[in-house]
Protein backbone atom coordinates (compact mmCIF):
# COMPACT_ATOMS: atom_id res chain seq x y z
CA UNK A 1 0.00 0.00 0.00
CA UNK A 2 1.26 3.52 -0.99
CA UNK A 3 0.96 6.04 1.62
CA UNK A 4 0.23 9.65 1.00
CA UNK A 5 2.69 12.40 2.49
CA UNK A 6 0.02 13.47 5.07
CA UNK A 7 -1.04 9.40 6.05
CA UNK A 8 3.24 9.27 6.51
CA UNK A 9 3.66 11.79 8.84
CA UNK A 10 1.13 10.36 11.12
CA UNK A 11 2.47 7.42 10.94
CA UNK A 12 6.00 9.03 11.96
CA UNK A 13 4.38 11.09 14.68
CA UNK A 14 2.98 7.96 16.25
CA UNK A 15 5.88 5.54 15.33
CA UNK A 16 8.12 8.67 17.42
CA UNK A 17 5.89 8.30 20.44
CA UNK A 18 5.81 4.81 20.83
CA UNK A 19 9.54 4.69 20.27
CA UNK A 20 9.77 6.94 23.13
CA UNK A 21 7.36 5.32 25.53
CA UNK A 22 9.92 4.20 27.97
CA UNK A 23 11.82 7.64 27.48
CA UNK A 24 11.58 10.70 30.23
CA UNK A 25 8.94 12.74 28.62
CA UNK A 26 11.98 15.47 27.54
CA UNK A 27 13.25 13.16 24.98
CA UNK A 28 9.87 12.82 23.32
CA UNK A 29 10.60 14.23 19.56
CA UNK A 30 7.87 16.20 19.96
CA UNK A 31 9.45 18.72 22.46
CA UNK A 32 12.05 21.53 21.57
CA UNK A 33 14.88 19.45 20.12
CA UNK A 34 18.75 20.54 20.96
CA UNK A 35 21.88 19.06 22.20
CA UNK A 36 20.49 18.31 25.67
CA UNK A 37 21.05 15.11 27.17
CA UNK A 38 18.88 12.43 26.51
CA UNK A 39 19.67 8.68 25.68
CA UNK A 40 20.61 7.29 22.34
CA UNK A 41 17.06 5.98 21.96
CA UNK A 42 15.50 8.79 22.41
CA UNK A 43 17.87 10.89 19.80
CA UNK A 44 17.55 8.40 17.49
CA UNK A 45 13.83 8.61 17.47
CA UNK A 46 14.08 11.97 17.07
CA UNK A 47 17.07 11.40 14.23
CA UNK A 48 14.61 9.03 12.28
CA UNK A 49 11.68 11.65 12.64
CA UNK A 50 14.02 14.65 11.05
CA UNK A 51 14.80 12.31 8.42
CA UNK A 52 11.30 11.43 6.94
CA UNK A 53 9.84 14.86 8.22
CA UNK A 54 12.65 17.48 7.37
CA UNK A 55 14.54 16.07 4.95
CA UNK A 56 12.05 14.04 2.55
CA UNK A 57 9.92 15.90 0.31
CA UNK A 58 6.43 14.58 -0.21
CA UNK A 59 6.79 13.62 -4.10
CA UNK A 60 9.47 10.78 -3.18
CA UNK A 61 12.45 13.01 -3.31
CA UNK A 62 15.29 14.40 -0.99
CA UNK A 63 16.47 17.90 -0.12
CA UNK A 64 19.92 18.52 -1.11
CA UNK A 65 19.50 21.29 2.09
CA UNK A 66 16.88 22.49 4.50
CA UNK A 67 15.80 25.65 3.02
CA UNK A 68 14.30 27.22 0.66
CA UNK A 69 17.47 27.68 -1.38
CA UNK A 70 18.25 23.97 -2.16
CA UNK A 71 17.08 21.42 -4.88
CA UNK A 72 15.23 17.98 -3.99
CA UNK A 73 16.07 15.02 -5.94
CA UNK A 74 15.99 11.45 -6.07
CA UNK A 75 19.64 9.92 -6.92
CA UNK A 76 23.13 9.89 -6.24
CA UNK A 77 25.25 9.56 -2.93
CA UNK A 78 23.83 11.95 -0.79
CA UNK A 79 20.32 10.56 -1.58
CA UNK A 80 21.50 7.11 -0.76
CA UNK A 81 22.80 7.85 2.16
CA UNK A 82 19.28 8.77 4.21
CA UNK A 83 17.61 5.68 2.15
CA UNK A 84 20.86 3.35 3.91
CA UNK A 85 19.87 5.50 6.97
CA UNK A 86 16.54 4.19 7.09
CA UNK A 87 17.74 0.55 6.14
CA UNK A 88 19.63 0.69 8.84
CA UNK A 89 16.37 1.69 11.47
CA UNK A 90 14.43 -1.33 9.72
CA UNK A 91 17.66 -3.43 9.86
CA UNK A 92 17.60 -2.70 13.93
CA UNK A 93 14.05 -2.10 15.10
CA UNK A 94 11.71 -3.60 12.32
CA UNK A 95 10.36 -0.46 12.04
CA UNK A 96 6.93 -0.81 9.89
CA UNK A 97 7.07 2.89 9.36
CA UNK A 98 10.00 2.93 7.66
CA UNK A 99 9.20 0.05 5.67
CA UNK A 100 5.61 2.32 4.39
CA UNK A 101 8.17 4.74 3.64
CA UNK A 102 10.36 3.37 1.67
CA UNK A 103 7.77 1.63 -0.58
CA UNK A 104 6.80 5.64 -0.71
CA UNK A 105 10.42 6.10 -1.74
CA UNK A 106 10.16 3.38 -4.14
CA UNK A 107 8.03 4.75 -7.33
CA UNK A 108 11.39 7.43 -7.67
CA UNK A 109 14.03 4.92 -7.20
CA UNK A 110 16.69 5.80 -10.12
CA UNK A 111 16.28 3.53 -13.22
CA UNK A 112 18.83 4.36 -16.01
CA UNK A 113 19.31 3.12 -19.29
CA UNK A 114 21.14 1.10 -21.44
CA UNK A 115 25.33 0.75 -20.36
CA UNK A 116 27.02 3.55 -22.26
CA UNK A 117 28.94 1.72 -25.20
CA UNK A 118 30.07 5.62 -26.47
CA UNK A 119 30.82 8.58 -24.44
CA UNK A 120 27.66 9.94 -23.04
CA UNK A 121 28.36 12.58 -20.69
CA UNK A 122 27.67 9.99 -18.03
CA UNK A 123 29.30 9.23 -14.72
CA UNK A 124 29.52 5.59 -13.14
CA UNK A 125 29.54 6.01 -9.60
CA UNK A 126 26.18 7.15 -9.58
CA UNK A 127 24.35 4.27 -10.83
CA UNK A 128 26.48 2.36 -8.78
CA UNK A 129 25.38 4.66 -5.60
CA UNK A 130 21.62 4.29 -6.50
CA UNK A 131 22.09 0.32 -7.18
CA UNK A 132 23.26 -0.09 -3.54
CA UNK A 133 19.97 2.12 -2.36
CA UNK A 134 17.83 0.04 -4.29
CA UNK A 135 19.20 -3.26 -2.87
CA UNK A 136 18.74 -1.80 1.12
CA UNK A 137 15.45 -1.07 -0.17
CA UNK A 138 14.43 -4.56 -1.50
CA UNK A 139 15.70 -5.61 1.82
CA UNK A 140 12.95 -3.83 3.58
CA UNK A 141 10.07 -3.72 1.39
CA UNK A 142 10.72 -7.07 -0.50
CA UNK A 143 9.24 -5.38 -3.45
CA UNK A 144 10.39 -7.87 -6.38
CA UNK A 145 11.05 -4.80 -8.82
CA UNK A 146 13.22 -3.47 -7.27
CA UNK A 147 15.55 -6.25 -7.94
CA UNK A 148 15.04 -5.12 -11.57
CA UNK A 149 15.93 -1.97 -11.10
CA UNK A 150 18.78 -2.30 -8.89
CA UNK A 151 20.39 -4.80 -11.44
CA UNK A 152 19.48 -2.46 -14.84
CA UNK A 153 21.58 0.29 -12.32
CA UNK A 154 24.22 -2.17 -11.74
CA UNK A 155 24.77 -3.35 -15.73
CA UNK A 156 24.75 0.88 -16.69
CA UNK A 157 28.34 0.63 -15.62
CA UNK A 158 29.36 -3.18 -15.55
CA UNK A 159 28.17 -3.71 -18.95
CA UNK A 160 29.43 -0.42 -20.37
CA UNK A 161 32.54 0.03 -23.10
CA UNK A 162 33.42 3.64 -21.81
CA UNK A 163 34.32 3.14 -18.08
CA UNK A 164 37.05 0.05 -18.32
CA UNK A 165 39.88 1.67 -20.53
CA UNK A 166 43.12 3.47 -20.10
CA UNK A 167 46.25 2.54 -19.01
CA UNK A 168 44.92 0.35 -16.24
CA UNK A 169 41.44 -0.94 -17.37
CA UNK A 170 40.73 -3.23 -14.65
CA UNK A 171 39.30 0.02 -12.59
CA UNK A 172 36.43 2.80 -14.17
CA UNK A 173 37.18 6.28 -14.72
CA UNK A 174 34.70 8.33 -13.15
CA UNK A 175 33.14 9.67 -16.09
CA UNK A 176 32.88 9.18 -19.67
CA UNK A 177 32.50 12.45 -21.88
CA UNK A 178 32.22 13.25 -25.19
CA UNK A 179 34.78 16.40 -24.48
CA UNK A 180 37.57 14.97 -22.76
CA UNK A 181 36.56 16.87 -19.69
CA UNK A 182 37.68 15.29 -16.54
CA UNK A 183 38.15 12.01 -17.63
CA UNK A 184 41.02 11.39 -16.01
CA UNK A 185 40.14 10.66 -12.77
CA UNK A 186 38.88 6.98 -11.16
CA UNK A 187 37.06 6.66 -8.16
CA UNK A 188 36.99 4.11 -5.84
CA UNK A 189 33.15 5.04 -5.21
CA UNK A 190 32.52 3.31 -8.46
CA UNK A 191 34.02 0.39 -8.23
CA UNK A 192 33.88 -0.73 -4.17
CA UNK A 193 29.90 -0.17 -4.86
CA UNK A 194 30.02 -2.10 -8.50
CA UNK A 195 31.40 -4.92 -5.52
CA UNK A 196 28.91 -4.25 -3.00
CA UNK A 197 25.58 -4.00 -5.25
CA UNK A 198 26.84 -7.09 -7.75
CA UNK A 199 27.19 -9.38 -3.87
CA UNK A 200 23.22 -7.76 -2.35
CA UNK A 201 21.90 -8.75 -5.68
CA UNK A 202 24.10 -12.15 -5.78
CA UNK A 203 22.70 -13.32 -2.44
CA UNK A 204 19.43 -12.73 -4.18
CA UNK A 205 19.55 -13.96 -7.75
CA UNK A 206 22.73 -16.10 -6.89
CA UNK A 207 23.74 -15.67 -10.30
CA UNK A 208 27.78 -16.58 -10.67
CA UNK A 209 28.61 -13.68 -12.95
CA UNK A 210 27.65 -11.25 -10.52
CA UNK A 211 30.30 -13.22 -7.79
CA UNK A 212 32.59 -13.50 -10.57
CA UNK A 213 33.12 -9.66 -11.18
CA UNK A 214 32.72 -8.45 -7.70
CA UNK A 215 35.82 -10.89 -7.00
CA UNK A 216 37.50 -9.49 -10.20
CA UNK A 217 36.65 -6.10 -8.94
CA UNK A 218 37.89 -6.67 -5.40
CA UNK A 219 41.31 -7.99 -6.44
CA UNK A 220 41.93 -4.49 -9.00
CA UNK A 221 40.84 -2.55 -5.98
CA UNK A 222 43.44 -3.77 -3.60
CA UNK A 223 46.06 -3.43 -6.52
CA UNK A 224 44.96 0.00 -7.33
CA UNK A 225 43.20 2.12 -4.38
CA UNK A 226 44.72 0.16 -1.32
CA UNK A 227 47.38 2.54 0.36
CA UNK A 228 51.14 1.24 0.48
CA UNK A 229 51.39 1.13 3.84
CA UNK A 230 48.22 1.40 6.02
CA UNK A 231 45.33 -1.15 5.54
CA UNK A 232 43.18 1.94 3.92
CA UNK A 233 41.89 3.37 0.80
CA UNK A 234 42.62 5.89 -0.99
CA UNK A 235 39.80 6.90 -3.37
CA UNK A 236 41.19 8.32 -6.63
CA UNK A 237 43.26 7.34 -8.85
CA UNK A 238 44.60 10.18 -11.89
CA UNK A 239 44.88 7.50 -15.54
CA UNK A 240 46.05 9.66 -17.96
CA UNK A 241 46.06 6.78 -20.47
CA UNK A 242 50.04 6.20 -20.21
CA UNK A 243 50.26 5.82 -16.29
CA UNK A 244 47.88 5.23 -13.19
CA UNK A 245 49.21 6.91 -10.17
CA UNK A 246 46.98 7.01 -6.97
CA UNK A 247 46.42 11.09 -5.26
CA UNK A 248 47.84 9.32 -1.93
CA UNK A 249 45.90 8.77 1.16
CA UNK A 250 42.62 10.44 0.60
CA UNK A 251 40.31 8.28 2.45
CA UNK A 252 36.54 8.67 2.36
CA UNK A 253 34.60 7.15 4.91
CA UNK A 254 32.39 6.05 2.74
CA UNK A 255 34.51 4.27 -0.12
CA UNK A 256 36.39 2.20 3.14
CA UNK A 257 32.95 1.62 4.71
CA UNK A 258 31.46 0.06 1.13
CA UNK A 259 35.10 -2.07 1.41
CA UNK A 260 34.70 -3.02 4.60
CA UNK A 261 31.22 -4.62 4.17
CA UNK A 262 31.69 -5.79 0.23
CA UNK A 263 34.94 -7.98 1.50
CA UNK A 264 32.09 -9.33 4.99
CA UNK A 265 29.75 -10.36 1.99
CA UNK A 266 32.87 -11.96 -0.09
CA UNK A 267 34.10 -13.63 3.10
CA UNK A 268 30.10 -14.99 3.17
CA UNK A 269 29.44 -16.03 0.03
CA UNK A 270 32.96 -17.37 -0.52
CA UNK A 271 33.95 -19.23 2.12
CA UNK A 272 37.31 -17.47 2.11
CA UNK A 273 38.33 -15.98 5.19
CA UNK A 274 40.70 -13.91 3.90
CA UNK A 275 38.23 -11.09 2.38
CA UNK A 276 37.04 -10.65 6.38
CA UNK A 277 40.53 -10.39 7.55
CA UNK A 278 40.92 -7.45 4.85
CA UNK A 279 38.01 -5.47 6.09
CA UNK A 280 38.58 -6.17 9.62
CA UNK A 281 42.23 -4.82 9.26
CA UNK A 282 40.32 -1.81 7.29
CA UNK A 283 38.21 -1.48 10.73
CA UNK A 284 41.36 -1.43 12.95
CA UNK A 285 43.12 1.24 10.60
CA UNK A 286 39.96 3.38 10.90
CA UNK A 287 41.65 4.46 14.09
CA UNK A 288 43.88 6.45 12.07
CA UNK A 289 41.55 8.67 11.02
CA UNK A 290 40.69 10.09 14.26
CA UNK A 291 41.93 13.18 16.68
CA UNK A 292 43.45 12.38 20.30
CA UNK A 293 40.31 11.57 21.65
CA UNK A 294 39.72 8.42 19.11
CA UNK A 295 36.89 11.33 17.27
CA UNK A 296 36.60 10.10 13.56
CA UNK A 297 37.18 13.27 11.73
CA UNK A 298 35.93 13.24 8.54
CA UNK A 299 37.96 15.84 6.63
CA UNK A 300 35.78 16.32 3.18
CA UNK A 301 33.73 18.93 2.27
CA UNK A 302 30.76 17.44 0.42
CA UNK A 303 31.77 15.19 -1.58
CA UNK A 304 31.70 11.89 1.44
CA UNK A 305 29.10 10.12 3.40
CA UNK A 306 30.22 8.38 6.70
CA UNK A 307 26.80 6.86 6.83
CA UNK A 308 28.64 3.21 5.01
CA UNK A 309 31.50 3.76 7.43
CA UNK A 310 29.11 3.00 10.37
CA UNK A 311 27.00 0.90 8.92
CA UNK A 312 30.09 -1.40 7.97
CA UNK A 313 30.98 -0.64 11.77
CA UNK A 314 27.30 -2.07 12.79
CA UNK A 315 27.91 -4.96 11.38
CA UNK A 316 31.33 -5.85 12.65
CA UNK A 317 29.37 -5.33 16.09
CA UNK A 318 25.99 -6.93 15.73
CA UNK A 319 26.99 -9.86 13.12
CA UNK A 320 30.89 -10.62 14.52
CA UNK A 321 30.43 -9.38 18.02
CA UNK A 322 33.13 -7.12 17.61
CA UNK A 323 33.89 -4.67 20.44
CA UNK A 324 36.78 -2.42 18.43
CA UNK A 325 33.47 -1.71 16.38
CA UNK A 326 31.17 -1.14 18.93
CA UNK A 327 33.32 0.70 21.30
CA UNK A 328 33.66 3.05 17.83
CA UNK A 329 30.12 3.22 17.23
CA UNK A 330 29.80 4.56 21.06
CA UNK A 331 32.32 6.63 21.22
CA UNK A 332 31.98 8.63 18.31
CA UNK A 333 27.74 8.99 19.08
CA UNK A 334 28.57 10.15 22.79
CA UNK A 335 30.66 13.18 21.26
CA UNK A 336 28.29 13.63 17.78
CA UNK A 337 25.21 14.17 20.21
CA UNK A 338 26.55 17.40 21.14
CA UNK A 339 26.81 18.67 17.21
CA UNK A 340 23.22 18.15 16.56
CA UNK A 341 21.97 21.31 15.31
CA UNK A 342 19.22 23.40 17.64
CA UNK A 343 16.32 21.89 15.93
CA UNK A 344 17.13 18.50 15.88
CA UNK A 345 17.18 18.43 11.58
CA UNK A 346 20.86 17.64 11.46
CA UNK A 347 24.16 17.22 12.85
CA UNK A 348 27.51 18.62 12.18
CA UNK A 349 30.35 16.83 9.83
CA UNK A 350 33.13 16.70 12.34
CA UNK A 351 31.91 14.98 15.08
CA UNK A 352 34.34 16.30 17.70
CA UNK A 353 33.90 19.72 16.30
CA UNK A 354 30.87 22.45 17.04
CA UNK A 355 27.22 22.66 16.08
CA UNK A 356 26.68 24.54 13.02
CA UNK A 357 25.94 28.18 13.91
CA UNK A 358 22.05 29.03 14.01
CA UNK A 359 21.08 29.86 10.38
CA UNK A 360 24.21 27.80 8.93
CA UNK A 361 22.93 25.53 5.62
CA UNK A 362 22.92 21.85 6.54
CA UNK A 363 23.10 19.48 3.78
CA UNK A 364 22.18 16.37 2.93
CA UNK A 365 26.23 15.37 2.59
CA UNK A 366 27.07 16.42 6.42
CA UNK A 367 23.45 15.16 8.10
CA UNK A 368 23.65 11.30 7.56
CA UNK A 369 26.99 10.54 9.22
CA UNK A 370 24.99 12.24 12.93
CA UNK A 371 21.34 10.23 12.10
CA UNK A 372 23.42 6.92 11.19
CA UNK A 373 25.83 7.21 14.09
CA UNK A 374 22.74 7.51 17.06
CA UNK A 375 20.44 4.83 15.46
CA UNK A 376 23.63 2.58 15.63
CA UNK A 377 24.47 3.58 19.21
CA UNK A 378 20.69 3.25 19.93
CA UNK A 379 20.73 -0.34 19.13
CA UNK A 380 23.65 -1.31 20.83
CA UNK A 381 23.09 0.93 24.23
CA UNK A 382 19.77 2.29 24.12
CA UNK A 383 20.25 3.70 27.65
CA UNK A 384 23.12 5.40 26.89
CA UNK A 385 23.88 9.34 27.27
CA UNK A 386 26.24 11.51 25.25
CA UNK A 387 29.06 13.07 26.91
CA UNK A 388 27.58 15.34 29.40
CA UNK A 389 29.69 18.44 28.42
CA UNK A 390 30.18 19.65 25.49
CA UNK A 391 33.16 22.81 25.80
CA UNK A 392 32.48 24.45 22.32
CA UNK A 393 29.47 26.73 23.80
CA UNK A 394 32.65 28.72 25.63
CA UNK A 395 35.20 28.38 23.01
CA UNK A 396 37.11 31.79 22.25
CA UNK A 397 36.06 32.62 18.79
CA UNK A 398 38.73 35.18 16.89
CA UNK A 399 38.22 36.75 13.56
CA UNK A 400 41.18 34.97 11.40
CA UNK A 401 41.71 35.74 8.07
CA UNK A 402 44.06 33.27 6.36
CA UNK A 403 43.92 33.18 2.36
CA UNK A 404 45.76 31.23 -0.50
CA UNK A 405 48.42 33.77 -0.44
CA UNK A 406 49.85 33.55 2.85
CA UNK A 407 50.46 29.94 2.68
CA UNK A 408 52.25 28.31 4.40
CA UNK A 409 51.04 29.59 7.12
CA UNK A 410 51.44 28.77 11.12
CA UNK A 411 49.81 29.76 14.23
CA UNK A 412 50.26 28.55 17.87
CA UNK A 413 47.13 29.07 20.56
CA UNK A 414 47.02 27.43 23.71
CA UNK A 415 43.86 25.40 24.24
CA UNK A 416 42.16 21.91 24.14
CA UNK A 417 40.36 22.11 20.76
CA UNK A 418 40.39 24.01 17.56
CA UNK A 419 37.75 25.02 14.85
CA UNK A 420 38.32 26.67 11.60
CA UNK A 421 35.36 28.22 10.05
CA UNK A 422 34.83 29.70 6.18
CA UNK A 423 32.46 29.09 3.43
CA UNK A 424 32.08 25.91 1.51
CA UNK A 425 31.94 26.38 -1.95
CA UNK A 426 33.11 30.08 -2.21
CA UNK A 427 34.51 30.88 -5.50
CA UNK A 428 33.42 27.32 -7.12
CA UNK A 429 32.31 23.45 -7.32
CA UNK A 430 35.29 21.87 -7.54
CA UNK A 431 38.86 23.06 -7.10
CA UNK A 432 40.66 24.20 -3.59
CA UNK A 433 42.48 22.53 -1.06
CA UNK A 434 45.14 22.84 1.47
CA UNK A 435 46.72 20.51 3.71
CA UNK A 436 47.12 20.68 7.70
CA UNK A 437 49.59 19.82 9.75
CA UNK A 438 48.90 19.63 13.40
CA UNK A 439 52.31 20.27 15.88
CA UNK A 440 54.42 20.02 12.79
CA UNK A 441 52.96 16.83 11.71
CA UNK A 442 51.00 16.11 8.84
CA UNK A 443 47.58 13.96 9.13
CA UNK A 444 47.27 10.67 8.24
CA UNK A 445 44.61 11.66 5.66
CA UNK A 446 45.82 14.09 3.51
CA UNK A 447 42.83 15.52 2.38
CA UNK A 448 43.34 18.61 4.71
CA UNK A 449 40.76 20.91 3.85
CA UNK A 450 38.50 20.97 0.45
CA UNK A 451 36.95 23.96 1.13
CA UNK A 452 35.71 24.54 -2.22
CA UNK A 453 34.22 20.74 -3.10
CA UNK A 454 30.53 21.99 -2.91
CA UNK A 455 27.70 19.84 -3.90
CA UNK A 456 24.31 21.23 -3.09
CA UNK A 457 22.63 23.26 -5.51
CA UNK A 458 19.32 26.06 -5.88
CA UNK A 459 16.47 24.50 -7.73
CA UNK A 460 17.61 26.47 -10.96
CA UNK A 461 20.67 24.47 -10.13
CA UNK A 462 22.76 27.34 -9.11
CA UNK A 463 25.64 26.10 -6.10
CA UNK A 464 24.61 28.18 -3.27
CA UNK A 465 27.34 29.32 -0.79
CA UNK A 466 27.50 27.56 2.57
CA UNK A 467 29.04 29.96 5.39
CA UNK A 468 29.40 29.52 8.72
CA UNK A 469 31.00 26.02 7.94
CA UNK A 470 33.04 24.26 10.19
CA UNK A 471 35.87 23.58 7.61
CA UNK A 472 38.61 21.42 10.33
CA UNK A 473 38.02 20.32 14.03
CA UNK A 474 40.53 18.70 16.12
CA UNK A 475 40.16 18.10 20.01
CA UNK A 476 42.75 16.77 22.40
CA UNK A 477 41.98 14.99 25.57
CA UNK A 478 43.71 18.09 28.12
CA UNK A 479 44.44 22.20 27.07
CA UNK A 480 48.36 22.70 25.89
CA UNK A 481 50.30 24.68 23.58
CA UNK A 482 49.74 23.71 19.86
CA UNK A 483 50.44 24.93 16.43
CA UNK A 484 48.24 24.64 12.95
CA UNK A 485 50.18 24.84 9.93
CA UNK A 486 47.98 24.96 6.93
CA UNK A 487 50.19 24.07 3.56
CA UNK A 488 49.70 24.53 -0.20
CA UNK A 489 47.98 21.83 -1.90
CA UNK A 490 49.69 19.81 -4.88
CA UNK A 491 47.91 20.94 -7.43
CA UNK A 492 45.99 17.53 -9.50
CA UNK A 493 43.18 16.71 -11.69
CA UNK A 494 40.50 16.24 -8.77
CA UNK A 495 41.07 18.62 -6.29
CA UNK A 496 42.60 21.60 -8.29
CA UNK A 497 44.93 24.29 -7.58
CA UNK A 498 45.38 25.41 -3.58
CA UNK A 499 42.88 27.44 -2.04
CA UNK A 500 41.80 28.23 1.50
CA UNK A 501 39.85 31.22 3.30
CA UNK A 502 39.68 30.82 7.03
CA UNK A 503 37.65 33.47 8.63
CA UNK A 504 37.41 32.56 11.68
CA UNK A 505 38.55 30.68 14.73
CA UNK A 506 37.45 28.67 17.53
CA UNK A 507 39.36 27.73 20.77
CA UNK A 508 38.07 25.25 23.33
CA UNK A 509 41.31 26.61 26.30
Amino acid sequence: MRVNGTQLRMLVAVAVLSLCGACSHSNAAATPAGPVPGTFAGLAADAVNAVMTRWYVQGDTWRDCIGTTCRSRSADWGVDSMVNVLYERWKTTQDPVVVAMLRDVEPSEPHYGQPCTSPCNAGSDVPLWDAVAVMRTYAVTGTQNDLKVARDDYDVVARSTVFALGACPDIDYQNARSDGANTVVKTLETDANRILAAMLLWDQTKDPTLLADAKTMYAAVRRRFLDSTLALYTVYVQDQSSSCVQIPRRFFASANGVMMEAGLELSNATGDPAYAADAAATKHAIALLADPRGIFTDLQAENDIVEPLVLAMLRFAVDLNDAEARDWILRNAAAAANVRTADGTSYGRFFDGPAPAPGTIATIWQANGGFALLIAAAYLSPTGVPEARNPWPNATVQTQEITTGMLPYTFSFTGSGIALVGTIGETSAEPGHAHVLIDGQQMTDLTGIWQDKDVARTPSGQQPQLPNSVLFAWRWPSSGPHTITLAPGEPNTKEGPSFVHVQRELVIP
